[in-house]
């Protein structure tokens, strides 16, 4: 079950929610009761598919892309699109950015760029997010959490 709802936190991460999972993961991990490499892929298949899930709202959101109550703000398209067109699919590798990168996969779906080559370079992005994952539990802050945890 916990395996399911750090899918489901790594997915709406990687679409227009905004929140963090790192930390969440980095939970999961300080508690050594999860398989680690279960959390990784997890979290992993969960930001992959919620890039694509970016990617297909752009496609089709055309129409309601103008609305006032949509979610992802006209300047933040603004400046995804112009990453896009300056970098073309290279700007793809940037999608794990905080803040940039969702609108960046969005815009990708926008465009109209193929799902595949997208999907290609949603591995270069995985990869990045993974080392992101294994960089901060390298860090410390797995052992921070479970200080704190057995503290209070």
């Amino acid at each position: 079950m916990i395996y399911i709802s750090l899918f489901t936190v790594a997915f709406m991460v990687a679409t227009i929610v905004p929140f963090g999972s790192e930390m969440y993961f980095a939970t999961l991990l300080s508690l050594n009761k999860y398989n680690n490499l279960l959390l990784l892929i997890a979290a992993s298949i969960g930001n992959v598919l919620g890039s694509v899930f970016n990617w297909v709202c752009g496609y089709y959101v055309n129409y309601f892309i103008k609305k006032p109550w949509f979610p992802i703000k006209q300047d933040k398209i603004a400046k995804g699109t112009a990453i896009f067109n300056k970098y073309g699919k290279w700007s793809l590798l940037l999608s794990w950015v905080p803040f940039i990168g969702d609108p960046i996969t969005f815009v990708a779906g926008t465009l109209r760029f193929s799902l595949v080559p997208f999907f290609d370079f949603s591995i270069y992005w995985e990869s990045g997010k993974i080392f992101d994952n294994i960089f901060i539990n390298n860090l410390g802050i797995k052992d921070i959490l479970k200080w704190k945890l057995t503290v209070n």
